[in-house]
C-alpha cells in the first residue's frame, strides 16, 4: 500500500490486477475520491492507494531508468544519471547507501521504492527522473 500523498504524476508503481502485479506509470489524481489514474501502456486505469505497491528498488529499475553503472576500485558501485549520483556499498545492497547531486547529499538507511528515488530526484535536480532531455 502506497499513501495518496506520497505520489508524484509519473512515478512507478506496482498496482495489482487481479491478483497479478504489473509495473505502471501514475498518470493523474481524483483528490475528491482520493483515486490514483496509471498507465499500464495500453490503457488507463483507476485505483485507490491500498491497490498500488512499491516498486523496489534495485539495479534493473536503476538501468530501466537510463543509469549509467560504474564499479569503484574498492569494489562499490556508483550509478550516474547526469550529475546525479548513487553510491551502493561493496555488498551492492540497496539498504544503506548514499544519493547525491552537486552539493547536495542525502543518506538512505533504508530500502526505497522507485517512486521515492524519484521524487528525491524531482527535489534535488527539480527534473523528473524520466525526463530524457537531463
Amino acid at each position: 500500500m502506497i499513501k495518496f500523498q506520497d505520489l508524484k504524476q509519473g512515478d512507478y508503481v506496482l498496482a495489482d490486477f487481479e491478483g497479478k502485479m504489473e509495473e505502471v506509470e501514475v498518470t493523474q489524481f481524483n483528490r475528491d475520491e482520493k483515486e490514483i489514474c496509471v498507465d499500464n501502456g495500453v490503457q488507463e486505469f483507476w485505483f485507490k492507494g491500498d491497490e498500488l505497491y512499491p516498486l523496489p528498488l534495485d539495479e534493473n529499475q536503476l538501468m530501466k531508468l537510463h543509469f549509467q553503472k560504474m564499479v569503484n576500485e574498492d569494489g562499490s558501485v556508483k550509478y550516474l544519471k547526469g550529475a546525479f549520483r548513487i553510491l551502493i556499498s561493496k555488498d551492492g545492497v540497496f539498504s544503506d547507501f548514499e544519493i547525491w547531486y552537486r552539493d547536495e547529499k542525502r543518506h538512505m538507511l533504508h530500502p526505497i521504492a522507485v517512486h521515492q528515488l524519484q521524487n528525491h530526484y524531482m527535489e534535488m535536480t527539480k527534473v523528473h527522473l524520466t525526463d530524457e532531455s537531463f
